[in-house]
């Protein structure tokens, strides 16, 4: 894939140690000790003709993103983790992974990608629907339940569901916002500095924009001074 830092390249996983290698990549970006897609279901996945691909820096795999496909009729793919060692996060790479995943689905009659983000996750709001231009098709309160890892031990898991139309223009950003909704600026060292102010941001940001939602608006943009932006 262009544009990847020299030394670097996109793969295929295939092999069972390559597997193990993404696991505990994985396993190092959500700070537990349990595997966050067991390696027998991504070996499966990989086998059976779904999306595994690992980020190479030369040999080394630093990154890895998971996805598998929907109902045939709907003609979509569900991005289930995406995820890039700390000491290579905000240089690009996770953008080059999703740029990477979308012509590959494009290659196969792929309409749509879906996935998931943490909705207090500031800098995730901002890549998934400021960057890529992805859109917010629904809200989930605690989708998964409780996930004891170190990214999301100790609070609820809600969850923004958007859908990244592979062959068309990214989403724009709104002219018009009928309100914003704030959201911290670092709600992972709020949950462990302060967790009952991180439990206080989840259950207003839940109320806040069930309301909206509830009123006919949707979650349209995200603006970087850290508001999630709502419109009709």
């Amino acid at each position: 894939m262009t544009g990847l830092p020299a030394g670097m390249a996109i793969r295929e996983i295939t092999t069972v140690a390559d597997v193990a290698a993404a696991a505990a990549v994985l396993r190092e970006v959500w700070r537990t000790d349990r595997d966050a897609v067991p390696t027998n279901l991504m070996i499966a996945l990989a086998h059976t003709g779904n999306y595994v691909f690992g980020l190479y820096d030369d040999e080394r795999l630093v990154g890895a993103s998971v996805a598998f496909f929907a109902a045939p009729a709907a003609r979509s793919m569900h991005s289930h983790i995406t995820g890039v060692l700390p000491e290579y996060q905000s240089s690009g790479l996770g953008r080059m992974l999703k740029q990477h995943q979308r012509a590959w689905a494009l290659a196969r009659d792929v309409g749509a990608i879906t996935w998931t983000f943490d909705p207090l996750v500031a800098r995730n709001a901002r890549f998934n629907l400021a960057v890529l231009g992805a859109r917010v098709t629904s809200y989930v309160v605690d989708m998964y339940g409780p996930m004891n890892d170190g990214v999301n031990r100790g609070d609820e898991t809600d969850r923004i569901l958007v859908s990244w139309a592979v062959a068309a223009a990214p989403a724009k950003t709104p002219e018009q916002v009928a309100a914003t909704v704030a959201v911290p600026a670092d709600i992972q060292e709020l949950r462990k500095s302060n967790p009952a102010d991180a439990a206080a941001h989840r259950l207003r940001v839940r109320d806040e924009l069930r309301a909206h939602l509830d009123a006919g608006l949707i979650i349209a943009g995200f603006d970087t001074r850290g508001y999630l932006l709502v419109a009709s």
